[in-house]
């Protein structure tokens, strides 16, 4: 089992959770072939929206990939992006970017984010992953 990131508007991850997909790099296949059925996936939003420059600055989803190969998907006609299946935990609460600013571990991962998709250790996925799960 592997842990990862993946970058994105929270706009567009917003659209991922509720269609049951994750989507990464504008589109492209590579980073979802990388992750294997059981890996878990965290998403970073940088901003609210892809077409603003309003700050999110949080880990906004966390979900598991489920079985199944990636897969096209034809948003429109000059856009056909690259999914794959995820199952979301329901009921998470952001995480603040700030929150890992003192974490160590963190200091090593913070500049992958402009990669837009990347490998975490089990320790920091678990670390990001109960601050999410302490919901309501």
């Amino acid at each position: 089992m592997n842990y990862w990131i993946g970058v994105a508007s929270k706009d567009h991850v917003t659209l991922g959770v509720a269609g049951g997909f994750c989507q990464l790099c504008h589109g492209k296949s590579a980073p979802l072939n990388k992750m294997k059925a059981g890996d878990w996936l965290i998403y970073y939003a940088p901003k609210q929206s892809l077409k603003t420059k309003e700050p999110c600055q949080e880990f906004v989803a966390i979900g598991q990939i489920l079985p199944g190969v990636a897969y096209s998907f034809e948003m429109s006609p000059d856009f056909i992006p690259v999914r794959k299946d995820i199952k979301f935990i329901e009921n998470i609460k952001p995480v603040p970017l700030q929150a890992l600013a003192d974490l160590p571990l963190w200091q090593e991962y913070r500049s992958r984010l402009r990669f837009g998709h990347f490998q975490i250790p089990k320790e920091l996925f678990d670390f990001i992953a109960s601050g999410m799960r302490k919901a309501g």
